[in-house]
């Protein structure tokens, strides 16, 4: 039997299809990775094409890592010609080759997320550009929107004719870019743009790969945005041996220039292409999958198709709505420490999903309490830490002196009494001659008023040089320790009282193990291990990669960060509406915002092997006030004969008022105004089981007072008194029979 026998018929026809384009509709959990390998092994085992021709791209390293671990199972030789890469790893592979072309030197540095901001800052200081009004966020963001789309700075300044704002952001992308290029420094966005630029420049550097790359397949091809499918087109122009996978119901990464358009106009782009179906499901039960085929359903924006599995029907859905956040996190907490405690699961069997990040607080809490091993994923990144950034700052000075941001970090770090005063002088030196910072260092003796400070700054310029000199002969591991010896950064930490200091130096030791492990993995592949090569595999590393499967902890994440991967059972938080779908998309006067919402709902749900529950809350603490919300439109959009409420949701649904804290009691009791007659309470009569028509929670409309939220129904006398946040009018009280208001659907 043929490793291809174990494959679907659908799942064959992709694998056997090889020459000209092919696009690949693979639902969740369809087995894409599966059939991706067994196309690279077809073409070179079946068709005899050459492993060195052969290019499959990835998202992330861990998705890249996976394959390539597959491919040498199923190919065995040859398959270490194969590029199986990330899309910025492929593109810092042919720059570190043909970026001179463009003016760089191949020894160029890349600028981290922090790196970015800290210039953003510099180049908004020397244009005197008012952050108050323009935002540095904002206008990193328009730059990176500007890169992804292919508009250069020449080209976004003749856009801003006559708009005074836009023109602002031209002349700050402009600088920012000159700024880079001075640095020998690329973004992240330079690295797909530059190479776009370099193979539309120079059509030797493009028919080279071109040649080179004839078969060439693309994963999670949904999630591609204008640079990345240019760079495809432009690599897959000859051959047209270009086959892409993805799932245009798994597109939420619009945030990040994602754009949908790309798969579901790739007939357009290449009349002549294949469209192959995956609708087999191997990870999930039917149950799950007709919740989730049942809520993108509602999307017009997709191709159609419908998951199927043969897996079995399996559990209903779980679904409990609770009071409040407190009580939801609380359930979810216990109810992971029981199925544990029942010996028949473990912690890592879980996972807690959530909209956003600020989500997770309550939960970290509920673990802490309960004595639950727990890892979020997503949280703040090891690489952004201080002294991981000021050790790497010292490398990159060592690898690329004209990295700006990084000899500016550590001119004073550890402290040389080198003030701000002096570096004002250096930079300023430096920008009148149009040199880098560390060329102005080595030539601090002609900087004007520099003073007593020279003395310090020939030290520091010995030391980097030193260093440089080191490096040639020294390993990165080595070359790390004599960084941290002859600094005294280390001794430096030791000496701080700070309870900060001890995690400090642990990083500083789990910065080490990933030298050690960087040159270890460099010697098993048998390629040179470099500090350029170091630095390049720390900038390329992803959130994601963290995740260690092994590890026996519950995992907490955004839905966002959840993509790709799967758990034997899932907890989706907080599906309300103003939470998930989100009030800004609610709001929105686009659809296509909702359809995104709908598409992570969809990627939420798939993610469950065995088991979903499903959770919301009536009221949560958002933004430090109290908010109360309908229960989410996608909740409703799932059948009822899927799901199962459970005893508890029953129980919860006849509660009316809110529960009030002790500490809110005591508050409230603290506030009451010294001999203020004591209002008497009223007795209320009203037959149970007739509402006013609406609930807490419910959005109504007033003759007067026109829109608003129910904050609050108290049942008094022949009628209910309703407490209304109005969206103009401000909170009012009024009866229900007199106020006469009209429920919003």
């Amino acid at each position: 039997m043929s490793i291809y026998d174990t494959l679907n018929d659908r799942q064959q026809e992709a694998v056997f299809y090889t020459e000209g384009p092919l696009l690949i509709l693979a639902g969740a959990g369809s087995g894409k990775t599966r059939v991706l390998t067994h196309r690279i092994a077809w073409l070179i085992d079946q068709i005899g094409v050459n492993p060195w021709n052969i290019l499959a791209i990835t998202f992330t390293n861990k998705a890249a890592g996976e394959m390539r671990e597959r491919v040498d199972q199923i190919v065995g030789f040859g398959s270490e010609s194969i590029w199986v890469s990330t899309f910025h790893s492929m593109c810092v592979r042919i720059l570190r080759r043909y970026i001179d072309r463009l003016g760089y030197d191949t020894n160029f540095t890349i600028y981290d997320a922090d790196d970015q901001k800290t210039l953003i800052k510099d180049v908004c200081k020397y244009l005197q550009i008012d952050t108050k009004m323009f935002k540095e966020r904002s206008l990193l963001s328009a730059v990176s929107s500007a890169k992804d789309e292919l508009v250069t700075p020449e080209e976004m300044t003749l856009r801003a004719e006559g708009d005074w704002a836009k023109k602002k952001i031209a002349q700050v992308y402009t600088e920012y870019e000159k700024q880079l290029k001075a640095n020998n420094a690329l973004d992240f966005d330079d690295l797909l743009l530059k190479t776009v630029q370099l193979l539309q420049t120079q059509p030797d550097v493009l028919e080279y790969y071109q040649e080179r790359f004839r078969y060439i397949m693309v994963d999670e091809y949904q999630d591609t945005n204008t640079v990345q499918f240019k760079l495809v087109s432009l690599l897959a122009g000859k051959y047209q041996n270009l086959c892409v996978v993805g799932d245009d119901d798994q597109s939420i990464y619009k945030f990040r220039g994602a754009n949908i358009m790309n798969i579901l106009n790739f007939e357009k782009e290449y009349p002549n292409a294949k469209v192959i179906k995956l609708e087999q499901n191997y990870r999930s039960t039917s149950t799950i999958l007709n919740a989730a085929n049942e809520v993108i359903r509602h999307n017009t924006g997709r191709k159609e198709k419908s998951l199927w599995t043969e897996n079995g029907e399996g559990e209903k859905i779980q679904f409990r709505q609770f009071d409040s956040a407190y009580d939801e996190a609380d359930y979810i907490v216990s109810d992971i420490k029981d199925k544990v405690n029942s010996g028949k699961r473990e912690y890592k069997d879980f996972a807690i999903l959530y909209r956003t990040n600020a989500q997770s607080r309550i939960f970290e809490e509920k673990m802490v309490v309960s004595n639950v091993p727990y890892k979020i994923v997503g949280g703040v990144n090891f690489y952004a830490r201080r002294e991981i950034k000021d050790l790497l700052a010292y490398l990159k000075t060592v690898d690329n002196g004209k990295d700006d941001l990084a000899v500016r970090r550590i001119i004073n770090v550890p402290k040389r009494g080198i003030g701000l005063t002096t570096i004002g002088r250096v930079q300023d030196y430096a920008t009148e001659r149009e040199i880098s910072f560390y060329e102005a260092i080595l030539a601090a003796g002609s900087v004007p008023g520099i003073g007593r400070a020279l003395g310090k700054i020939e030290s520091f310029a010995a030391l980097i040089e030193h260093f440089k000199a080191e490096g040639e002969r020294m390993s990165v591991a080595e070359l790390m320790d004599e960084i941290i010896d002859a600094t005294g950064y280390v001794e430096e930490l030791q000496a701080d009282s700070d309870e900060e200091a001890e995690s400090r130096l642990e990083n500083i030791e789990e910065l080490r193990n990933k030298i050690v492990a960087y040159e270890e993995s460099c010697e098993a592949e048998d390629e040179k291990s470099t500090l350029s090569g170091f630095l390049e595999q720390v900038a390329l590393v992803a959130d994601i990669d963290s995740l260690d499967e092994e590890t026996d902890y519950v995992v907490l994440m955004t839905l966002h960060s959840a993509k790709g991967l799967e758990f034997p059972h899932v907890y989706l938080a907080g599906l309300e509406d103003g939470i998930f779908p989100s009030y800004m998309t609610i709001t929105a006067d686009d659809p296509a915002e909702l359809e995104e919402e709908r598409r992570l709902c969809y990627v939420g749900i798939t993610r469950a092997k065995e088991n979903l529950t499903l959770t919301c809350a009536r009221r949560r603490m958002v933004h430090g006030e109290t908010q109360y919300n309908k229960m989410s439109r996608f909740l409703k959009e799932i059948p009822l004969s899927l799901l199962s409420t459970g005893a508890l949701f029953k129980k919860e649904q006849t509660e009316e008022e809110p529960k009030v804290s002790a500490y809110r009691q005591a508050k409230q009791a603290f506030a009451t105004k010294a001999f203020a007659a004591t209002k008497p309470a009223q007795q209320f009569t009203v037959t149970k089981g007739k509402g006013p028509g609406y609930d807490v929670g419910d959005r109504v409309r007033h003759i007067k007072f026109g829109e608003g939220l129910v904050t609050q129904i108290t049942e008094g006398g022949r009628d209910y008194e309703v407490t209304v946040d109005f969206d103009t009018a401000g909170t009012k009280k009024m009866f229900a029979m007199f106020a006469k208001l009209q429920k919003i659907d």
